[in-house]
């Protein structure tokens, strides 16, 4: 039998060269909300969700003042950050759509609604939750069925803003 990466396996983090330091660390903990939790000088800094190490790496050893990559060339298509629920999908979209950061595009996947936009150097970024597995579209013989269908931002705006609404 091949061999099959251990179920539990995930991935750890991913590390991404920027031009600007300072404005990558404001795209993804001042817009986004990542913690900052290492810098090494002033050509690499380390971020998290909640503590960790690290979920990205953010470094100008290489890249730094140099233009995007070029969209046609081989790479990274985007980093994806999964989010725990539905809810903080649409708190993150908020602050988006509040800031006013272009975004460029929605999607529906069946087991995953999604954000997609660019950190500013081009960098593409997800955010997404997924759906619970029972929930996970399947065709008649339990096949996964992966579809991109137009996500309704502005539905998933007012989740976000009925949560203000609610006592609690």
């Amino acid at each position: 039998m091949a061999y099959q990466i251990p179920e539990a396996t995930v991935i750890g983090h991913v590390h991404l060269k920027v031009t600007d330091l300072p404005r990558a660390l404001d795209f993804y903990c001042g817009l986004l909300g990542f913690e900052l939790i290492a810098k090494m000088g002033e050509d690499a800094a380390f971020i998290s969700a909640g503590g960790y190490h690290h979920h990205i790496g953010l470094n100008t050893w290489y890249s730094k003042n140099g233009p995007p990559a070029p969209r046609n060339s081989p790479g990274l298509f985007h980093t994806a950050i999964r989010y725990p629920s539905r809810k903080d999908l649409a708190n993150i979209w908020k602050r988006i759509h509040e800031a006013r950061y272009p975004v460029t595009g929605f999607a529906d996947h069946g087991v995953s609604e999604a954000i997609y936009l660019n950190d500013p150097d081009q960098n593409g970024v997800e955010l997404y939750w997924d759906r619970p597995r029972e929930a996970w579209p399947r065709d008649p013989r339990g096949n996964l069925v992966l579809y991109t269908h137009e996500l309704d931002a502005a539905a998933l705006l007012l989740e976000a803003t009925s949560q203000e609404k609610t006592p609690g």
